[in-house]
């Protein structure tokens, strides 16, 4: 049977998960009360690869799926890499605008949508290179029987879409070393996933966070619970019906986690450790106190993978202090200055990456790519520091992102949804600080007619994801330029005017 070391790419993980752990549990879905084993999950989306192969999907074609948290979405990322065609995850909260982005620049020539998505998809379609939008129903092969099929691991399976600092949001290509670089440490390093473990994840398929808990299933053995979305309330009942040992989350995950009221059970539970990106520094210490389990940091992007772990032998003594942990063994990091030189260690700059597993590049965006990999390292966007031990800690970002729950938001990509509005003359968007989200985003707008905050809202809802859209509203007269007459957002983020809060329905 193949190592798990010798393994490339998803095709050869799915089929080695089967054949050694054929009548094993796989993936639980908690909300419909499915399950596939590992020798199903091979045989159905092979099925659904033959599927796709009849309607002439070819190899190297892209396929939108806008799928919630249902076995069909990863059976069809699998079913997608056995034909070597690249999955293009839209996200299920995308509307008009940002969704017809998405299916435009992938050019992708079929979708797959749930019946309640139909209607967006095919009302777009027009715009983009899709012919036809199915349901699942629809994807039932002709012929059956099972086929053997092969790929290599730079071979593109994904185009994962993430908010860039400018512009719409970016196609990261990934190819099957992605995925494998990422799951294959957390099986022979810590966390030391294995077969005897049950693991979950709370996000949407979309995002990239399940996939590569699919992928660890598959390298591991573990059984994959996979819950419709977070509920805080309910989170941690789920973690002991199912038995978990250890999962991921990120964001504010950790922080409403903490909000939610204190049971007698919160230690009655076999977590035997918590990976986390973001973790809250001050409330770190409270974290494992409460629920009396260690929680380990982590860093990665869309772009790279799983990059920077905070391991047991280090946790101890770094709990609290922002610390992200070293690189994995198949990462070099470095922090640099703004001519890409090294910087003495403990003084502040950028973090840039290199080694095996990053992503390809940005699709259809040449000179995006050679931006993101200039000087031959990747270029976070991120500011640490590195001690003399070569621990990261984390600082900030250079890059113009709202960062709203977990969230990656392009503010570039809501002032253009925002200058769609005939009334918009000009449009600026900026985080602003918020205890419970991280970041909250706030637009300023210079009206060419008069029109209130909450129509502009609106008008926002039905274009971008309901995260997008911002929360507070100021109208000003002009906004500050630079030289270059670019709006100055750094003044903006100090600015004074008066501002609508839509959630609160006051101005203040």
């Amino acid at each position: 049977m193949t190592a798990l070391e010798q393994v490339d790419d998803l095709v050869t993980l799915v089929r080695r998960a089967a054949e050694r752990w054929p009548d094993k549990d796989a993936w639980i879905f908690d909300e419909t009360g499915e399950r596939l084993t590992f020798g199903e999950v091979d045989r159905r989306s092979t099925r659904f690869a033959l599927a796709l192969l009849e309607l002439g999907l070819r190899p190297g074609e892209r396929v939108a799926v806008m799928l919630r948290n249902q076995p069909e979405f990863p059976l069809l990322w699998l079913a997608l890499a056995k034909v070597g065609a690249v999955l293009v995850p839209v996200n299920t909260n995308y509307r008009e605008f940002d969704g017809a982005h998405v299916l435009r620049h992938s050019g992708a020539r079929f979708a797959v949508a749930a019946p309640e998505f139909v209607e967006l998809l095919t009302r777009i379609a027009p715009e983009t290179k899709v012919e036809r939008v199915l349901t699942v129903d629809e994807l039932r092969a002709e012929s059956g029987g099972l086929a053997r099929f092969e790929a290599v691991g730079e071979q593109p399976v994904n185009i994962q879409y993430t908010s860039g600092t400018t512009g719409a949001p970016k196609g990261c290509v990934l190819p099957h070393r992605y995925w494998l670089t990422l799951v294959r440490g957390l099986v022979t390093d810590f966390p030391a996933v294995s077969d005897e473990d049950r693991i979950l994840t709370a996000q949407p398929f979309h995002y990239i966070d399940p996939q590569w808990n699919v992928a660890l299933g598959l390298a591991s053995g573990a059984a994959l619970v996979v819950l419709d979305r977070f509920h805080p309330s309910t989170f941690w009942d789920k973690i002991r019906e199912h038995g978990i040992t250890w999962f991921y989350c990120l964001g504010l995950m950790p922080t409403l986690l903490l909000r939610q009221p204190e049971s007698p059970a919160d230690r009655e539970h076999r977590v035997r450790a918590i990976s986390a990106s973001a973790i809250p520094r001050d409330l770190h210490a409270q974290l494992e106190e409460r629920w009396g389990v260690p929680w380990f940091e982590a860093f990665g992007m869309t772009e790279t993978g799983g990059d920077i772990r905070v391991s047991d032998t280090d946790h101890d003594e770094l709990v609290g202090t922002g610390c992200i942990g070293r690189p994995i063994r198949e990462r070099e990091a470095m922090i640099v200055d703004e001519d890409g030189r090294p910087v003495p260690r403990g003084e502040t700059g950028e973090l840039v990456l290199r080694g095996v597993g990053l992503m390809h590049g940005y699709h259809d965006d040449p000179e995006a790519t050679a931006r993101a990999f200039r000087g031959g390292w990747f270029h976070t966007g991120d500011l640490a520091t590195m001690d003399a031990q070569g621990r990261i800690f984390y600082v900030g970002r250079t890059k113009d992102m709202i960062r709203r729950s977990g969230e990656n938001i392009s503010a570039d990509e809501v002032e253009r949804a925002l200058l769609l509005h005939p009334a918009v003359e000009v449009a600026a968007v900026v985080a602003v600080p918020d205890e419970l989200r991280g970041e909250e985003v706030k637009a300023f707008v210079v009206l060419r007619e008069e029109v209130g905050p909450d129509e502009l809202a609106e008008f926002c809802s039905a274009k971008l994801a309901y995260f997008k859209v911002p929360r507070y509203w100021t109208i000003a007269e002009s906004l500050p330029r630079t030289p270059s007459e670019r709006v100055a957002k750094g003044e903006l983020r100090e600015s004074t005017l008066p501002a609508y809060d839509r959630v609160r329905q006051e101005w203040r």
